[in-house]
């Protein structure tokens, strides 16, 4: 089994304590391109190295103005990720949903992971 057959693993806890999946149903397992796969994980990579870079920064006592601008390159960043994600889901899991027969169910889930992301 090659990663972009493995279903995504979603580890991050959400401010209330809860895991995100524990809000959707599981319709379906999320497999996507390997190339897909390998642009979010490599601009998550990068996310990652940004945000210790402003660690550092906080760290280091830099001025606020400074830190700031890089917190918004990292929302910035974030965004785009958000992007990619939503339009691989919009392509692949979407039009695999039309196809199956299930599309309201993944419009459903779509919705309420929308509903959470737009906070």
């Amino acid at each position: 089994m090659t990663t972009s057959e493995l279903p995504h693993k979603h580890d991050v806890e959400i401010e209330d304590g809860c895991h995100p999946q524990e809000h959707l149903s599981k319709s379906h397992p999320h497999v996507h391109t390997e190339e897909s796969l390998r642009k979010v994980v490599n601009r998550l990579s990068r996310i990652e190295g940004h945000i210790r870079g402003i660690k550092s920064m906080v760290q280091e006592n830099r001025p606020c103005p400074d830190v700031l601008v890089q917190v918004a390159a990292v929302r910035g960043a974030l965004d785009r990720v958000a992007r990619i994600i939503l339009d691989d889901h919009l392509t692949e899991c979407i039009a695999r949903a039309s196809r199956e027969g299930n599309i309201e169910t993944e419009i459903q889930e779509l919705k309420a992971a929308l509903d959470r992301f737009l906070l």
